[in-house]
């Protein structure tokens, strides 16, 4: 793509391209949350915040398209750093509370989307993409909805008790 910015066209395009590989990222992440938990009520939340990614990324493949641009994933470390985080956590964390630990890995990977998104979004209206700000604008929406109901289940689960019973083996 550009190994060099010369514009704010080609800075746009690298974190429109940074936020692809991040939700890709965090389709994964989400997977193994969805896999790990023993909470029907957790397993819902992190599939539905799946379809939600899926169509987040197709948002971002659209606004590529809309900017007249190839859709070129750019790197995203901070959700590699985030996967890496909370595969750490859930290695050390006893089963009957691992869920203490998926949410706080969910709450902190939804403030970084939702920076991720709010950049975007201004840097697309500064651009005059208003369609692409749109899309965008849907993305940033999805992902506070989704950290209000990661934030809501992890006071539920604080208050009614972190541990969850666990069938043996697990």
């Amino acid at each position: 793509m550009f190994e060099h910015f010369e514009t704010p066209e080609q800075i746009f395009s690298f974190k429109l391209g940074a936020a692809l590989t991040m939700e890709k990222d965090t389709l994964d992440m989400l997977a193994e949350l969805e896999a790990t938990t023993s909470r029907p009520e957790l397993k819902q939340l992190f599939s539905e915040h799946a379809a939600e990614t899926r169509q987040q990324i197709a948002n971002i493949e659209k606004s590529f398209e809309l900017l007249g641009e190839e859709i070129v994933e750019q790197p995203s470390p901070t959700t590699k750093g985030l996967a890496k985080e909370g595969s750490a956590g859930i290695k050390k964390t006893d089963a009957s509370i691992v869920d203490a630990i998926l949410l706080s890995g969910a709450v902190e990977t939804e403030h970084y989307e939702i920076a991720v998104y709010e950049v975007l979004v201004t840097n697309a209206e500064a651009r005059g993409a208003s369609e692409v700000a749109a899309l965008l604008t849907e993305n940033l929406k999805q992902e506070e909805a989704a950290l209000d109901k990661v934030k809501a289940a992890a006071k539920t689960i604080s208050t009614e008790g972190i541990a969850y019973p666990v069938a043996a083996g697990s």
